[in-house]
């Protein structure tokens, strides 16, 4: 099953544009992915089936150090695909939070969270203030988020440099679910000693 993702915007200019998030289609499966672009199931396959923390799989590949930074985040209307992803209505915003994953100095992932508003209530307002924080050492380290299956995106460049593979997953809990999608930049492949 394929979706469309609608473009997202390059709020930073052309100065970076290869460290955008590019359209994307998403599959239900990586063997569904696989069969548009066999890629999915070379050098990607480990990134893309990562199990429990993927900012932990990274931190592991790192020789000197790992940190985040955030791109942008604040309140804004989700994709089309995103917000009927998540089931909420189209015109509802929620906190969007796009950050770099960088090891050893240099990105090797784009990530964006969409945080509808129903999750910032209560405990869930701590997601508000994650800072350069790693999501994934709140939603791991909480008894209340689980994850759903893991789709595979594969994402249409529009720049040289940008990410061809992505993965996301639903976080839910409090009776609410988040967004998550990773995109992998060419960096991380070469620097893979998997």
């Amino acid at each position: 099953m394929q979706s469309r993702v609608s473009d997202i915007k390059n709020q930073l200019g052309e100065f970076n544009s290869h460290l955008t998030i590019p359209p994307t289609d998403w599959y239900r499966s990586l063997t569904a992915a696989g069969l548009r672009n066999p890629s999915v199931h070379g050098d990607a396959r480990y990134w893309l089936q990562v199990e429990g923390s993927f900012t932990r799989a990274l931190q592991k590949q790192c020789t000197r150090s790992f940190h985040v930074e955030v791109r942008q985040e604040g309140f804004g209307p989700p994709s089309l695909e995103e917000s009927r992803r998540l089931g909420i209505p189209l015109r509802q915003h929620a906190w969007i939070r796009e950050v770099r994953l960088c090891g050893d100095g240099e990105p090797w992932v784009l990530a964006r969270t969409v945080i509808p508003l129903n999750c910032l209530e209560g405990e869930g307002r701590r997601l508000l203030h994650l800072g350069n924080k790693p999501l994934g050492a709140y939603l791991f380290t909480s008894p209340h988020w689980e994850r759903g299956p893991l789709e595979t995106g594969l994402c249409n460049p529009v720049t040289a440099g940008q990410p061809e593979l992505a993965r996301r997953s639903l976080f839910s809990g409090h009776h609410s679910s988040l967004l998550v999608g990773e995109y992998f930049l060419p960096a991380l492949f070469s620097r893979n000693t998997l």
